[in-house]
């Protein structure tokens, strides 16, 4: 994976299900009355804890699915199902909801979200850690493996910085916004899990 369409398709997969537009409300929410540099410090422990377990995946996902005897096709096919259903989750607002309730619920427990719920399972979330095995074991070489990593870490660090900036652009995007922007990512999202599944068939032989 070192052309430059395959490390577009990459970035989309991983930003569509990171979704780090949608988050950035959440954040806002989970960090009421914090300070800049409090809110920064937060970000920060949380994308630095989501790239540590994404690399973990990324190493070893392929290697521990062979260890319990899981192919890579039937993955690739299991993902592309999870990856749907998220897709249709952010058309039709069960996402977003689902990811206010984990917020509301941390912060009555907690005051440091940075690792849960934001790390866990925000960032790097079932989704994430489907779609980073998926690429890892695409990917050809060690440039390859590379790619796929540099892709995974802009992402984060777009996550990082539209936590830093959330205040903005909620104001700028307004709720409507973000429900639109939501949904054309959800658009996106469908699309590539069905690829996902189309290529874990050509793997079984089933397709041509």
């Amino acid at each position: 994976m070192t052309t430059i369409p395959e490390l577009i398709a990459a970035f989309t997969a991983l930003f569509v299900v990171i979704d780090p537009i949608g988050m950035a409300p959440l954040f806002i929410a989970m960090t009421p009355g914090l300070s800049a540099k409090e809110r920064r410090g937060i970000a920060l422990r949380a994308c630095s804890v989501a790239v540590g377990i994404l690399i973990v995946f990324a190493l070893f996902g392929e290697q521990l699915l062979g260890f319990i005897g899981i192919s890579m096709p039937a993955f690739q096919i299991a993902g592309g199902v999870l990856l749907f259903l998220t897709a249709l989750d952010m058309l039709f607002e069960r996402r977003q909801a689902r990811r206010q309730d984990t917020s509301d619920e941390s912060t009555a427990i907690v005051h440091d979200p940075s690792v849960f719920p934001l790390a866990i399972p925000l960032i790097a979330g079932p989704g994430a850690i489907a779609t980073i095995i998926l690429l890892a074991g695409q990917s050809e070489g060690v440039a390859g493996f590379g790619a796929t990593i540099g892709v995974m870490l802009a992402v984060v660090m777009l996550v990082f910085i539209l936590f830093n900036i959330a205040n903005p652009i909620e104001r700028l995007l307004g709720k409507t916004g973000i429900n639109v922007v939501t949904r054309l990512l959800g658009m996106l999202l469908a699309a590539l899990s069905v690829q996902f599944i189309l290529d874990g068939l050509q793997g079984f032989g089933l397709t041509d």
